[in-house]
């Protein structure tokens, strides 16, 4: 990698992975992944100079959207507003609550603890903000989901904007064996969207651990039974309401075509 791409990522780790200010920041080791995501960033692009779409990146590296706070205009997309229209502030009994999402509840009412919306925002806007550079890049986006009833929209949205899903029992060994599994070496995303992080109420979801192992930076839904530590990039909310996960899967949609789009549209202007 040469040394201009090596300073683009650095200044894209101050821009994307601010750690959050406050004597809660110690609780969010999330953070700490910040090299682990400067290696998948240096990832993406070598692995995008390796192939015919090299001279694409280099075209766009001289854009540099990573001197703009928000090059995609994608912080707009997110307003403590529609999230609580959308009922992104329900959490779960306050029996049920995890220790280290105490700094993301605002209080409980009838024993239900209710989410800060206004500590979610800035994080579900970072997110976005990542989300938007890996797809710019021309990284591959896994969004995961099991749940029944909304299932079958993630695939729908996925394959609408042109990324990949997985909405159905996460064996073993689906990234740390694929090559026994699919027979062949095989690419794995640089970026795992997951719109809820436990398979039940007390077991985080497998993907989440294999992605620890692997290195693969991640975006997740966690609702206050859930352990935020396992998550890149945490966006403390409702994983549970309709209304909401319908809400974060258009959010995520409009990220991306944004991204793809300003993508095309720098492409055009450097011709």
């Amino acid at each position: 990698m040469s040394r201009k791409c090596s300073r683009l990522f650095g200044r894209s780790l101050q821009i994307l992975c601010q750690p959050m200010s406050g004597s809660h920041s110690r609780n969010l080791p999330a953070f700490r992944l910040l090299s682990t995501t400067r290696k998948y960033l240096s990832n993406i692009l070598n692995l995008s100079q390796s192939n015919e779409s090299g001279n694409v990146n280099d075209r766009l590296q001289q854009q540099d959207p990573l001197d703009h706070q928000d090059y995609f205009q994608v912080r707009d997309l997110v307003s403590l507003e529609t999230m609580f229209e959308s009922q992104c502030h329900y959490g779960h009994h306050q029996d049920c609550r995890n220790e280290y999402m105490t700094p993301y509840l605002f209080g409980t009412r009838c024993n239900i603890d209710i989410i800060d919306l206004e500590k979610t925002v800035p994080l579900f806007q970072d997110a976005l903000n990542v989300l938007a550079h890996v797809v710019y890049r021309g990284g591959i986006v896994l969004f995961v989901s099991r749940q029944k009833m909304t299932m079958h929209r993630v695939e729908h949205m996925a394959k609408h904007v042109g990324e990949f899903a997985h909405c159905r029992q996460w064996n073993s060994g689906v990234f740390t064996n694929t090559e026994q599994i699919v027979g062949f070496p095989t690419r794995l995303p640089d970026l795992c969207v997951f719109l809820h992080s436990q398979t039940s109420a007390v077991m985080p979801h497998p993907g989440l651990v294999d992605c620890a192992k692997l290195l693969i930076p991640t975006i997740g839904i966690v609702d206050s039974n859930c352990d935020p530590r396992l998550v890149s990039y945490p966006i403390p909310a409702n994983d549970d309401s309709f209304l909401s996960i319908i809400y974060y899967l258009k959010v995520f949609e409009n990220t991306v075509k944004l991204a793809k789009q300003k993508r095309q549209d720098d492409l055009l202007a450097e011709k």
